[in-house]
């Protein structure tokens, strides 16, 4: 039997995906080839990037609105650079919202002047800052929707006449929102989408080519959308399995629908956080928790042990804390089905039971 994988990530996948993605790698389109020996450049797989990239548009509601859909390498961690040097000409304004937009800071840090308009580093990042005010004369404004190693996640967006750039590794696709008030947006493809190696970009083409600088080639998303996520061998398996994961949460009422049974899956173990007098949350403020990743603690230590034997004899997977915050973090991505979330309010209740 399959454990309950709360991992931060790489993210779980739906049972039904990993069969597919399991099968095409033996066999794929019944070509008696596998799918990781095909050329990049056939029509197959084209035909696959072509279906990701349109069907990454379609949950977003950004089909004929100027956008580009893209599939690179590198992560989140790479784009962390990209951006800043596709879009910052002189100055930039950045939400610290964590280890993620820390770590986007100090590569935009070397292409023009850094405004960080709000943080919580005062805190360990435990809340999410308000009434920041960003100014109206900077190249872009970016901020980090969800952060997973705090449980933290951004609630609302400002509106802002420049471009907002926003990394949304940890919580795409799973609640719907205006993203038509975003210019670009990224994403690494192992939070909530695929396995490791692919990183989806979606970028509004008309803020682009403004920067003076030279940009090398890999580094341009100009380049990256003129050859259709091609210009280099792509990241075949993980666009694939991204591609499942999209039709995945078609068949399945798109994000509306998994909007709803996230909203669930978070109030069952929130609430439950919040009545067990055994645990308590990491986040501050109930308003700044994240849906996608929550993080909570024992609070009395003389208990982790008889905790962490329950959870993993209940077949519980990925559930201790980052390092930087320690306790315990349960992933929430959209393949997790709500059982598995009650399997881990039950041995909660069950420490209680005991203590």
């Amino acid at each position: 039997m399959k454990k309950h994988n709360f991992s931060a990530g790489p993210c779980i996948l739906p049972s039904s995906v990993l069969e597919k993605a399991a099968s095409a790698v033996r066999n794929f389109n019944d070509d008696n080839l596998s799918l990781i020996e095909i050329s990049h450049r056939s029509k197959p797989f084209v035909n696959v990037m072509e279906r990701a990239r349109e069907l990454a548009l379609e949950h977003l509601g950004l089909q004929n609105k100027g956008y580009k859909a893209l599939f690179l390498q590198g992560g989140a961690s790479l784009e962390f650079l990209m951006v800043a040097y596709n879009l910052l000409e002189k100055k930039a304004a950045y939400l610290n919202t964590g280890t993620w937009s820390s770590k986007a800071i100090k590569e935009a840090k070397h292409f023009g002047e850094m405004i960080e308009v709000g943080s919580s580093a005062d805190a360990n990042f435990n809340y999410i800052p308000k009434n920041y005010n960003i100014p109206t004369d900077v190249d872009y404004f970016h901020c980090t929707s969800n952060n997973t190693i705090f449980g933290t996640q951004l609630q609302s967006f400002p509106d802002v006449s420049i471009p907002m750039v926003c990394d949304m590794s940890s919580d795409i696709f799973s609640r719907v929102l205006d993203f038509s008030k975003f210019d670009l947006i990224y994403a690494g493809a192992q939070k909530n989408m695929g396995p490791a190696g692919t990183t989806l970009v979606v970028v509004k083409e008309e803020i682009l080519g403004k920067v003076t600088r030279h940009i090398p080639s890999m580094l341009d998303y100009k380049v990256h959308i003129s050859k259709d996520s091609m210009f280099n061998t792509p990241a075949v398996f993980p666009v694939y399995v991204s591609m499942l994961t999209l039709e995945w949460l078609k068949e399945n009422g798109g994000v509306a629908a998994i909007e709803t049974i996230n909203n669930k899956k978070a109030a069952l173990l929130y609430n439950e956080i919040d009545r067990n007098p055994l645990f308590k949350g990491f986040v501050a403020n109930k308003e700044d928790r994240s849906k996608m990743n929550a993080t909570f603690n024992l609070l009395e230590d003389g208990l982790k042990e008889q905790f962490d034997t329950l959870w993993n004899a209940a077949g519980i997977n990925g559930l201790n804390g980052h390092r930087s915050v320690g306790g315990y973090r349960a992933s929430m991505y959209n393949a997790l089905p709500l059982e598995s979330v009650q399997v881990l309010v039950d041995v909660m209740q069950e420490l209680e039971k005991n203590a």
